[in-house]
């Protein structure tokens, strides 16, 4: 007989050949790694976060090692004991025994298989441990919430930091006693234990021992699974279309099932632990069997006989308890509760008299007539100043005080933009020593336009823009308008400073030049950093650029929604950061939510979806996907938009997940205290958070468990209207809307986050909701909730109303024909005396457009109260269509240039001998208000019969022009 041929040996060049490449290889990835890591160190020690780096960085370390170790040294026990009680004898089947030469080969490298194997499943597994860092984190430091869940009586903490790092350790466990099982009953085939020659094979009883034990040991961590399911009962998706949490199926079959179940793979566990002593085999048999019979009958069948024969019928009654258990549990979960919400009866419906709209001094003067979603082309081609500046697509509101009056603003910063420089701006030293800064902040008051488009022949309809920027200081002071951080500098760096009496060379305006003086970026100087960096981003220049100096420092991660990310991985962050001017420096401010997976009967919201409208559309920047069933709004962040210094603020100091993250990272986060009276006056209830709440708000406003289940009372979030060329709208929600307005009941206006919400499948308006910002309340969800049998119309059926009007519709279709682009932007709902105003902006744009050169205008606006329409260049002329003469009299403000019609007044009194100034003339009085009037009336009337040719019309309007000269007149004497 032949004896089995051995694997051939390697020569000794092709070893040290091998060994080269794996040190090459090693160095390639671990050098890369490591790079990568000492950057990651420098800009950390940067922004004063290091602890957060080096806290992560140990704690993956330690759970890499303990995930390896615990993984590689059971594999290493299994291996071992299957070889050493390996039977002493192996029969040979053949000539060709296809297991011969494996044993062969492993027993020459016995050395190398017994360490490699068990190091490389450990290595292999440690290194998917890592990414539950954070279970790991918070199972360390979990801080109790104080209140316990309605079935098992258990704190929240328990469900929140205790049982995912269980139910992590119970995985690692089965991954390690499977893999164990399987190299086992390898190992024991490759040396003979188990063998399948002849009629029933044989099994030595070693192999018989130690496959029994591994088996057991499995069926044993099955059983603490089970024990461990009965808590996933409380998030259980059963009935998942109506509520999530425990079902009365779940309590009363699911529940003792699992613990039937528990007590039978404890019995099958004994049974394998029995049979490792045992050749009778049938005992673990026949409890396997019985297991997996008990698990279809107990575990799947009786549950779905309780379902359809006990619950189905009565499901109204039998899940009632369980339903006002998730009511309750959602509410605190997101902060949707009574302490949090105020629902208020709103008729929605009132014949206001202009009286009573002047009156309302704290809305009409305040209506918001820009959108900021629909500006960005008229701030960038009226404001960019040069083509390598840039503003964010959607700009934000804002409210400041100037001059003692509040108002909101359209605000955005000037940010460099990189992908805007041409020509040999785009040179490496352009592009990175150069032009390195924004410049600025953009603000426009939000309910003001320039003039009325048609008073100003083309060039009104635009934002009254105010600058604070290096060249002048606008509608607030800032120290330092100079922009480093900023979100359109995603992946661009720059290398700043210069050694004192250097020339500067970063580009200010066109008559200066500036060197960076702030704390910003990171020391570049040193050989060793330049090569560092060099390698980093794959450019010779900056290690052999002669401008880069020993004061220089690179700046990189200048998103300031990153920089918050990366020294707070544990926040879930808000999509839409905002500059604000906060004690004379800009700073970018970013909500930071903690979120959790798991909380007891509360509803379970995908993220993504929830935040998801029409303003971000399909390619807008989303919150993850992630599946959520708590939020809280823990954390304020900013970011210094010149020296990059990133603060968080603890905005929730009671919120348990904020207090585990605060001692997993301590120092990291400042207390509320910290937060200064300017940054709590900019400070904005976010978006985000709103909007999952007004999406639970549909249905959680409901308190009856019958009511709930039934869906009658449920509501609907609204799609937007105003898109697709406002035909129909869109299936994308209707964003929330940051307006500065008044309340019912409320003395004085507040900068509020509002949105409508409609009936269940319909388009009747159902409620308004309104989420203060004000310091005093804020964080206030004030609804105001329609009485169900009023059909007060909704935002998609007054859209519906404004596009069906004859006078609007003809019109559009007359600036369509012109070469112009209509667009529509945001609807707004407001609460006016008693009753619900919409206002709507219309802008035009010249079709056509090349190199972006077009941009919108505020052309008309659209009113709608009760069932009257309003449709004008003049916000105050629209309401006066719709509540009569001199409603629209406080709208937007006392600006003179707010598109209201200008009044004809006397000459003013020359300037006397003496050098006095002349007299201001008095204002108008009322009748001399009505007259100028009907003289604008009667122009918009004589203009409409000309450009019709209807000569008839022409006298009409003519005669009626007289009569209000003459009217003007009479009451000016």
């Amino acid at each position: 007989m032949r004896p089995p041929v051995g694997a051939p040996s390697l020569t000794r060049r092709t070893r040290i050949l091998l060994v080269a490449a794996g040190v090459l290889v090693v160095l390639l990835l671990g050098g890369s790694r490591l790079l990568n890591f000492y950057v990651d160190y420098l800009w950390f020690g940067e922004v004063g976060f290091r602890s957060v780096q080096l806290t992560r960085l140990f704690t993956q370390i330690v759970l890499f090692g303990v995930v390896a170790l615990v993984v590689g040294g059971l594999v290493a026990l299994t291996l071992w004991l299957a070889y050493r009680y390996r039977p002493v004898f192996v029969p040979v089947s053949g000539p060709e025994d296809p297991v011969a030469r494996y044993r062969t080969t492993i027993i020459q490298r016995l050395r190398l298989f017994a360490v490699g194997v068990p190091v490389v499943i450990g290595l292999i597994a440690g290194l998917a441990a890592p990414t539950q860092w954070q279970t790991v984190q918070m199972f360390l430091h979990g801080t109790p919430f104080g209140r316990a869940d309605p079935e098992f009586g258990n704190d929240i903490g328990f469900y929140a930091f205790t049982l995912p790092f269980l139910r992590m350790s119970l995985n690692w466990l089965f991954v390690a006693v499977a893999i164990c099982f399987v190299l086992a009953l390898v190992t024991h085939y490759i040396f003979g234990g188990i063998r399948l020659s002849g009629r029933s094979g044989f099994v030595s009883t070693a192999a018989r021992a130690q496959l029994a034990v591994l088996a057991g040991v499995f069926v044993l961590l099955k059983a603490v699974a089970y024990w461990f399911d009965r808590y996933d009962l409380l998030w259980s998706n059963r009935n998942a279309q109506t509520f999530y949490g425990a079902t009365y199926t779940d309590l009363n079959a699911v529940l003792p099932a699992k613990l039937i179940l528990l007590v039978i793979a404890v019995i099958c566990a004994l049974a394998f632990f029995v049979a490792a002593f045992r050749q009778n085999l049938q005992i673990p048999a026949v409890a396997v069997v019985m297991l997996v019979v008990s698990s279809i009958l107990v575990g799947t069948a009786f549950p779905l006989v309780l379902q359809q024969f006990v619950v189905a019928p009565n499901a109204n009654v039998n899940e009632a308890p369980s339903i006002e258990r998730n009511i309750a549990a959602t509410r605190d979960a997101f902060g949707i509760g009574p302490d949090k919400v105020d629902i208020t009866p709103y008729a929605g419906t009132s014949e206001a008299t202009p009286a009573q709209v002047r009156a309302d001094t704290d809305t009409i003067p305040n209506i918001r007539l820009l959108d900021p979603g629909k500006l960005n082309r008229t701030f960038t081609q009226l404001q960019q100043r040069r083509n390598f500046y840039g503003f964010s697509p959607n700009l934000d509101i804002d409210r400041y005080t100037v001059d003692g009056e509040t108002r909101d603003y359209v605000v955005a910063a000037r940010e460099m933009n990189a992908n805007g420089l041409v020509n040999n701006q785009q040179d490496w030293i352009n592009r990175h020593l150069v032009y390195t800064h924004g410049n600025g902040i953009v603000a426009a008051p939000a309910n003001q336009v320039n003039e009325a488009l048609e008073d100003a022949g083309g060039s009104g309809g635009l934002p009254n823009f105010q600058v604070s920027d290096t060249q002048q200081q606008g509608f607030v002071p800032v120290q330092q308008p100079r922009i480093y951080y900023g979100e359109l500098l995603d992946n661009q760096y720059s290398i700043v400073g210069a050694e004192p009496g250097t020339a500067p060379r970063e580009y200010d305006s066109d008559e200066a030049q500036y060197t960076y003086t702030g704390a910003g970026g990171v020391p570049i100087g040193g050989l060793f950093n330049r090569s560092v960096f060099a390698l980093a981003y794959g450019e010779r220049n900056i290690l052999f650029n002669n401008s880069i100096n020993a004061d220089s420092k690179i700046m990189y991660v200048r998103n300031p929604r990153d920089r918050v990310q990366a020294v707070a991985p544990w926040l879930t962050l808000d999509n839409d950061p905002y500059p604000a001017v906060v004690d004379g420096r800009v700073q970018w401010i970013i909500d930071g939510y903690t979120t959790l997976q798991n909380f007891p009967y509360a509803e379970r919201v995908q993220l993504g979806d929830a935040t998801a409208d029409s303003r971000l559309g399909p390619n807008g920047q989303q919150l993850p996907n992630d599946t959520i069933s708590y939020l809280r709004n823990s954390v304020k962040a900013t970011v210094d938009a010149y020296d990059g210094t990133v603060k968080l603020f603890a905005f929730d100091e009671s919120d348990p997940v904020l207090q585990t993250w605060q001692k997993a990272f301590p120092g990291t986060v400042e207390p509320r205290s910290a937060i200064t009276p300017d940054l709590q006056a900019h400070l904005r209830y976010p978006e985000d958070q709103f909007k999952v709440q007004r999406e639970l708000l549909t249905r959680y406003h409901v308190d009856d468990p019958n009511e709930f289940f039934s869906t009658v009372s449920f509501w609907d979030v609204p799609s937007d209207p105003t898109v697709q060329g406002g035909n129909g709208g869109s299936q994308d929600a209707q964003p929330p809307y940051y307006i500065y307005a008044g309340l019912p009941g409320q003395e004085g206006a507040s900068f509020q986050l509002t949105s409508a919400l409609v009936s269940l499948r319909r388009q009747f308006l159902a409620s308004y909701v309104s989420a203060s910002s004000d310091p005093d309340t804020y964080g206030k969800l004030t609804v105001l909730q329609l009485p169900n049998e009023t059909q007060t119309l909704g935002p998609q059926q007054v859209q519906a109303r404004f596009l069906g009007s004859p006078e609007v519709s003809s019109e559009l279709n007359l600036l369509r024909q012109n070469q112009t682009t209509i667009d529509y932007g945001n609807l707004l709902t407001l609460p006016v005396a008693g009753g619900l105003l919409y206002v709507e902006p219309v802008y035009i744009e010249r079709a056509g457009g090349q190199d972006n050169s077009t941009y919108p205008q505020l052309a008309r606006v659209l009113v709608f109260y009760g069932d009257r329409l309003g449709y004008d260049a003049s916000l105050s002329r629209a309401l006066d269509e719709v509540f009569g003469a001199g409603a629209g009299a406080a709208a937007g403000g006392a600006a003179p240039t707010t598109g209201q019609p200008a009044q004809p007044t006397t000459p003013t009194t020359p300037a006397t001998p003496n050098g006095q100034g002349a007299q201001t003339p008095a204002a108008p009085n009322a009748a001399q208000a009505t007259a100028a009037q009907q003289i604008r009336a009667a122009l918009n009337e004589l203009k409409a019969a000309q450009q019709s040719g209807d000569f008839a019309r022409q006298g009409e309007a003519l005669a009626a022009l007289d009569r209000a000269v003459a009217a003007f007149q009479g009451a000016g004497g």
